[in-house]
């Protein structure tokens, strides 16, 4: 069966299944440390999407050593351990390589009950749909990339980029 889910789900008992996930993306804000705490973010709603509690994580990083200066991937890894830490999730290891372009995200474990897993693929119409977020922060990011966000805009999208998704699961 084919499916556009957040994350993936192994049921393990009755009682108990695994939710996993991996997203990585290269940055889309300038700060270092800010970055790394929307990539954990971004990456841990995976498993809040899909009902479940995040336990684990690894970072997966790409890096450009010979053209960026190694105080920027510590400040990425700082700002995503943190976000991790408010999540109550454990960093278990990771990956790195060698890349011409910076990426950086997280694969992240976590568990559910099998009989409370949330599929997006069950909407129906009808159906209410609750916000976690407010909608734009992509828009947005390309204004930025452009040139043209506005300074309190592209403030605000951030705060939503790096808030956990725990309370709305």
């Amino acid at each position: 069966m084919e499916r556009a889910e957040d994350a993936g789900v192994y049921k393990l008992s009755d009682e108990l299944a695994i939710v996993e996930t991996l997203d990585f993306f290269t940055p889309i804000v300038d700060d270092p440390y800010t970055f790394g705490q929307i990539a954990a973010a971004n990456a841990l709603s995976d498993v809040y999407a899909m009902g479940g509690r995040p336990l684990t994580a690894m970072n997966i990083v790409c890096f450009p050593i010979k053209t960026l200066d190694i105080s920027i991937l510590r400040e990425i890894l700082a700002g995503g351990l943190d976000k991790m830490r408010e999540a109550g999730v454990t960093m278990v290891g990771g990956h790195s390589v060698e890349d011409e372009e910076l990426k950086y995200g997280i694969s992240v474990t976590g568990i559910i009950h099998p009989a409370k897993v949330v599929l997006n693929s069950g909407a129906r119409t009808g159906d209410k749909l609750l916000l976690t977020k407010p909608l734009g922060t992509g828009i947005i990011n390309t204004a930025l990339k452009g040139g043209v966000a506005d300074e309190e805009a592209v403030s605000k999208a951030i705060r939503c980029m790096v808030a956990l998704n725990s309370k709305a699961s």
